[in-house]
């Protein structure tokens, strides 16, 4: 696997010898001084071009940043906006384990945009032509504290929709139960946990994607209850993870609220909660919920 050094040697010296690439920077993890280094990190790099065109058309450029593995082309996905006339990539895994994501970018649109992600480090800049950035910094990425509207409505959404969840548990419908938990539901566990941590780092942390980093600042055991959370797709386990998910969130949601100064709505807790436990005990045969 070639180090870093070598990385950034073939990147830089790329840049440097083709007088199509007028500059180079990087984003992501490696800029970010918050995140620990290891093997899988990517490599977010942008060349800034005058045009993408000639960078798109020849197949063949690519292949100069060393074996590829497998590939995929991001700005090709018919299901997806793109703009190919200013912002194009190539995400690559290669055979020695490093991973290139590499794009190609106008002038212009570098201009615009540079700033929009303060995750952002220039590498190279042949004739001075890209503004000044910031700092590198995840500030964009930190918690950020909750309006008490915005802390009810998570409570309340947590609790709507663990309604779903308890008709597709009787039901026995496993996908549907496990797309209403782990995209409604346990996001909004996900974003109480995070304020918990807000509230004891001063809003001043990222907890990374899908929260990643937040047995950093929580207890080992809240952690561990977090995870006992995620289940298979058997019936009886889930219903045991999904009356976790429903402990563990009104104790975090109370926490959060003392901290806040916002009352949480414990009756419309323990309302969701019976109703989740009735249907958990309804027969097969019911002909009717009551």
């Amino acid at each position: 696997m070639r180090s870093e050094q070598e990385m950034y040697q073939l990147i830089l010296e790329t840049a440097e010898k083709d007088k199509r690439i007028l500059a180079v920077y990087m984003n992501g993890s490696r800029t970010n001084e918050n995140v620990s280094k290891d093997i899988f990190q990517d490599y977010d790099i942008v060349f800034v071009v005058s045009e993408t065109a000639e960078f798109i058309k020849d197949k063949e450029w690519i292949q100069q940043f060393g074996e590829i593995l497998y590939m995929q082309y991001p700005e090709e996905s018919p299901d997806y906006p793109s703009d190919k006339e200013n912002f194009y990539g190539w995400l690559i895994q290669f055979a020695d384990g490093n991973r290139l994501d590499l794009h190609v970018e106008t002038v212009k649109h570098v201009r615009e945009h540079i700033g929009d992600d303060k995750l952002c480090k220039i590498l190279l800049d042949k004739n001075a032509i890209l503004p000044d950035v910031y700092e590198s910094t995840d500030k964009d990425y930190w918690v950020k504290k909750p309006t008490k509207e915005q802390y009810l409505c998570v409570c309340n959404e947590f609790w709507w929709c663990l309604n779903n969840v308890a008709k597709g548990l009787w039901r026995e419908e496993m996908p549907y139960v496990q797309d209403m938990v782990n995209y409604h539901v346990r996001k909004q566990l996900e974003k109480m946990l995070s304020w918990k941590v807000g509230t004891l780092t001063n809003f001043s942390v990222s907890i990374g994607k899908s929260g990643k980093y937040m047995h950093r600042w929580i207890d080992k055991q809240e952690w561990e209850i977090y995870l006992s959370t995620y289940f298979t797709g058997r019936v009886p386990e889930a219903w045991d993870a999904v009356m976790t998910m429903c402990g563990l969130f009104e104790q975090v949601a109370l926490y959060v609220g003392d901290k806040l100064e916002y009352q949480y709505n414990e009756l419309e807790g323990k309302n969701a909660r019976s109703f989740l436990e009735h249907v958990r005990q309804l027969p097969k045969d019911a002909k009717e919920v009551y």
